[in-house]
């Protein structure tokens, strides 16, 4: 089968503005044609191939579905793999990825609920803009290097993103 591209397995153009509800139920309905249960009384080559097929269907929805993996796999069909720990060269970002960790910090201790909700509708906003950004300048040769920028933030936030879940769960308890 080889290794087709994430995108054409869903029937895709290589994009990164992607309708995620269209792409969760192409998906849906892919992973249903290719379950290894569906392969039960199959030869056992059939049934690796299957188990092969459902497992880079998964890799690929789970990279297409998050903004900042599918801003990395853009830029690297176009020849460009960012290196996974990257110093981060935007002093600007630098002092507001400060600013984010004290402030969550301190929500974190105060257990404010009502201010974690406020600070993840600021988050969600700053990651809406970077995606639009993004999405502006992913495909143009001479913006490489501030697509590559925009991937590092988005990064970042995500990474935020999955800690301000955390603190809510905790707090949520």
């Amino acid at each position: 089968m080889g290794n087709p591209c994430h995108f054409a397995l869903f029937g895709l153009q290589p994009d990164f503005r992607v309708d995620l509800a269209q792409l969760a139920a192409r998906y849906r309905e892919l992973a249903k044609a290719v379950h290894p249960d569906r392969f039960a009384d199959a030869s056992e080559r059939e049934q690796r191939l299957a188990l092969e097929q459902s497992a880079q269907l998964n890799d690929a929805y789970q990279t297409l579905k998050s903004a900042p993996r599918r801003a990395l796999y853009l830029l690297a069909l176009r020849g460009r793999e960012l290196p996974l720990e990257v110093t981060v060269q935007d002093p600007d970002f630098l002092l507001q990825q400060m600013r984010w960790r004290e402030e969550l910090e301190d929500l974190q201790d105060s257990a404010d609920l009502d201010g974690v909700e406020v600070f993840k509708r600021r988050l969600k906003s700053a990651q809406t803009d970077l995606d639009e950004r993004f999405a502006a300048c992913w495909d143009d040769a001479s913006q490489r290097e501030e697509a590559e920028r925009l991937v590092r933030r988005m990064q970042f936030l995500d990474k935020l993103a999955h800690e301000v879940r955390a603190l809510e769960e905790r707090l949520d308890d």
